[in-house]
């Protein structure tokens, strides 16, 4: 199987290159404004991986890369959804754009498999733990609407076109090369000031975490099974974990185990953050597919990790 990957070489997109890699060679198109080269170096000792630099929405390009393809996996998106509140723009570029620019690419070349990654985010805020079908509530983040704004993209595509594509909405994922996101956030504020932690919110915001290894797992998984033309599935635990849980972990993680965790307040971190989410993942459990760890688990496992990518492994005894 040839495959094309769209924002390969960033968090997510080189894990999945790395089981990409098993079933044969990997295109990667990235430009690097996140993603890293380093990140694919596991992935490239093990098979055949080209990195192309370019932009995600640049359609001739892409469509360069996608012929000859068997599949196109399109991952690339704004890593940081709180940057839509500074650049209103920038959503819909990275997002919606460059989804388009994907899908286009796409046709042109003749590929007939096409995945995206979504996210929980487009159900919006709601009480309820949704499924695939929970679209009752509209996204209340520029991110999250680009994601939805994605997924009809994809659909219309694949009913207007030969193509046949699995979306695939993501928790919130974590664990090693993260670039962004809560813990990554609190490591990182964690060297810069030993002392204190400062946290938005009150700390009882919650959300499902799901670890980029179950994550890989499900999305190829997903790949597998997606029923043609069009097949939509969640990917997250069942349960969630707070905010006040990933804090007081990274706390004990970083070498400053006494540091001060200060909250902010508020129910919410920033405008458009949905302060408590769940997400159903029944369809794939149905078709025989379960994540290896819980959300409290993912946490505490990717804590670990990018602790040590951050201050280092800890010294053992001497």
């Amino acid at each position: 199987m040839r495959s094309l990957v769209i924002g390969g070489a960033g968090f997510i997109g080189s894990h999945l290159v790395e089981r990409l890699v098993a079933r044969g060679p990997v295109t990667v198109v990235d430009d690097l404004s996140v993603g890293r080269r380093e990140f694919l170096a596991r992935a490239a000792a093990a098979g055949s991986v080209e990195l192309v630099v370019c932009d995600a929405r640049d359609v001739d390009a892409l469509a360069l890369h996608a012929s000859g393809q068997d599949v196109v996996f399109h991952l690339s998106a704004n890593p940081e959804a709180r940057r839509g509140l500074v650049d209103t723009r920038l959503d819909l570029e990275q997002g919606t754009l460059a989804t388009y620019a994907a899908l286009e690419a796409s046709r042109r070349a003749r590929v007939t498999r096409f995945v995206f990654a979504s996210s929980g985010t487009v159900y919006g805020e709601t009480d309820q733990a949704c499924a695939e079908g929970d679209l009752g509530q509209l996204p209340i983040s520029l991110y999250g609407a680009s994601k939805l704004a994605g997924e009809a993209l994809v659909s219309a595509f694949c009913h207007c076109f030969d193509i046949s594509a699995t979306i695939v909405r993501f928790g919130n994922v974590v664990g090693p090369r993260a670039t962004h996101g809560a813990i990554y956030d609190f490591l990182h504020k964690l060297a810069r000031d030993p002392s204190e932690l400062e946290v938005l919110g009150d700390g009882a915001q919650s959300k499902p975490y799901l670890h980029v290894d179950d994550c890989v797992l499900g999305l190829m998984f997903a790949l597998d099974r997606g029923a043609p033309p069009f097949d939509v599935f969640n990917l997250a635990p069942d349960g969630a974990t707070t905010v006040r849980t990933i804090a007081e972990a990274c706390v004990r993680a970083s070498p400053s185990p006494k540091a001060t965790i200060r909250y902010l307040g508020g129910e919410r971190g920033w405008r458009g953050d949905v302060p408590r989410s769940r997400m159903r993942a029944d369809k794939l459990r149905r078709l025989g597919f379960s994540l290896a760890l819980t959300s409290d688990e993912a946490v505490l496992r990717a804590v670990s990790e990018v602790a040590r990518e951050v201050f280092g492994a800890p010294e053992g005894p001497s």
